[in-house]
């Protein structure tokens, strides 16, 4: 009976690091999404000489435009490569679920988009 107990419980710890992982992308894409947004507001608003209130925390500080530029598209990378490296882990961390839960492995869940060289072939190819 304690084995039963013990697998349940690890099965349950497996689908809340599921959860866990799901939940940090869907928080770090907010946060692409703002930054998205406050580089869109500095592209259009904005003159570039002006100088511009950054929220650091609890307090605001003002910084050049170019330089708040350069921080919010250096913070976008460093969070596209978060987010990618979540989704690695989550495909993971679901087929190992699976896998102790007596499912199948999810047949597509590892594809993975084409590259750039690639498409660029393939429309050579179908000549598009």
């Amino acid at each position: 009976m304690d084995a039963v107990v013990e697998r349940l419980t690890e099965v349950e710890e497996a689908a809340e690091d599921v959860l866990t992982t799901k939940q940090q992308i869907v928080d770090l894409d907010s946060k692409r999404n703002k930054n998205r947004e406050a580089l869109n507001a500095l592209k259009t608003e904005m003159a570039d000489s002006e100088k511009v209130k950054v929220c650091f925390g609890n307090m605001f500080i003002k910084f050049p435009k170019s330089k708040t530029r350069e921080m919010i598209e250096k913070d976008q990378e460093q969070l596209e490569k978060e987010i990618n490296d979540l989704h690695k882990e989550l495909k993971a961390k679901v087929n190992h679920l699976n896998e102790m839960q007596g499912n199948p492995e999810l047949r597509g869940y590892n594809l993975s988009p084409l590259s750039t060289g690639e498409i660029k072939a393939m429309n050579s190819i179908f000549k598009i």
